[in-house]
C-alpha cells in the first residue's frame, strides 16, 4: 500500500480552526497521512489570539529528530514558526533529512491583528527558509511586509513575486483574498518566467479563520501524491472555495471553514 505521507510544521490553534488542526484535517480529507511539529501552543478563538507560548527549541529540534529518524514526509509545510532561532532550526533540519516539497506558509498576523512572527524572525525567514521552498504561499500583506513593496495593482503583486523568487523560491503563489476591491479573488502563481492567474468568485463571510494554513496544507497534501505545482494550487484552491462557501457558523466571530465541504462536494458528484 503506497501511503502518502506530508508533514507540518506549526503552532497549534486551540480553536481548531487554523494551526496544524486545520493541516491535519485538511491532509487526512485529501487522502494523506499527516504528522506534525508543535511549535507554539495559542489560546485563540474567533474572537482572536489570547496568548502564544512558544514550545522549547530542544522540544521543537527532537519532534523533527523523531520524524526524520523514522518516518519519511513526501512534503513538508511550514506556518507558525515564532523566532529566528526556530526558521534557522527547522532550515537545518531540512536540509538534514532531505526533505522535499518544501510548502513556506510565511504567518505573520493573525487575522484579529495578533503577531505571531518576531520581527527579528523576518530576516531568518528571508536567509534560511525561503531558499529551500518549492513554493511560498503569503497574503498580500504578508507579500509586502517580505518585499517591502505597497500592493495596490497586479503589476505591483507581479513584482512582488518576482523579488519572492529572487529570495530563492521556487515558485510563489501569491493570494489575493485581502484584494476586496473586486468581486473575484485572483491568486498568482510565478515560477520565474511565466505569471498564472487563479480566479474564483469572492464570498461575502466573515468566517475566514485559518484560510491560509488550509490553502497551503491542500497544496502540500497534492505535492506529497506526486502531483504538479499546477495541480497543487488548483486542488487548494478549489478546497478553500468551497470550505469558505459551505461555511459552518461556528463561533461569534471570525468563525473557521469547512474543512468537510470539499470531499461532500466530491461525494455528491459521483453519486
Amino acid at each position: 500500500m503506497n501511503v502518502y505521507q506530508a508533514l507540518t510544521i506549526a503552532g497549534s490553534d486551540s480553536g481548531g480552526g487554523a494551526g496544524i488542526q486545520a493541516d491535519l484535517k485538511t491532509f487526512q480529507e485529501l487522502g494523506v497521512y499527516g504528522m506534525s511539529v508543535l511549535t507554539a501552543v495559542t489560546a485563540q478563538n474567533t474572537k482572536g489570539v489570547q496568548g502564544v507560548y512558544p514550545v522549547e527549541i530542544e522540544g521543537i529540534i527532537q519532534q523533527l529528530d523523531s520524524i526524520g529518524t523514522d518516518l519519511q514526509p513526501h512534503a513538508v509545510k511550514t506556518g507558525m514558526l515564532f523566532s529566528a532561532e526556530i526558521i534557522r532550526h527547522v532550515a537545518q533540519k531540512v536540509k538534514q533529512y532531505q526533505w522535499q516539497h518544501l510548502v513556506i506558509d510565511p504567518v505573520m498576523v493573525a487575522k484579529g491583528g495578533s503577531v505571531l512572527l518576531q520581527q527579528e524572525a523576518l530576516q531568518a525567514l528571508v536567509s534560511d527558509l525561503i531558499p529551500l521552498a518549492e513554493i511560498i504561499t503569503p497574503n498580500l500583506p504578508e507579500a509586502e511586509l517580505l518585499t517591502g513593496i505597497s500592493i495596490t495593482n497586479m503589476q505591483q503583486r507581479e513584482q512582488a513575486a518576482t523579488q519572492l523568487i529572487d529570495m530563492g523560491a521556487t515558485y510563489v503563489v501569491i493570494k489575493g483574498g485581502h484584494d476586496a476591491s473586486t468581486s473575484t479573488v485572483v491568486d498568482l502563481l510565478y515560477d520565474g518566467q511565466h505569471f498564472e492567474y487563479f480566479e474564483s468568485k469572492r464570498i461575502d463571510t466573515m468566517h475566514t479563520h485559518g484560510t491560509g494554513c488550509t490553502f497551503s496544507a491542500a497544496l502540500t497534501a497534492t505535492l506529497a501524491q506526486g502531483k504538479s505545482i499546477h495541480e497543487a494550487v488548483d486542488t487548494a484552491k478549489q478546497f478553500i472555495q468551497a470550505a469558505i462557501e459551505d461555511g459552518l457558523g461556528i463561533g461569534s466571530d471570525h468563525g473557521p471553514t469547512n474543512h468537510f465541504a470539499y470531499q461532500q462536494r466530491s461525494r455528491v458528484y459521483n453519486v
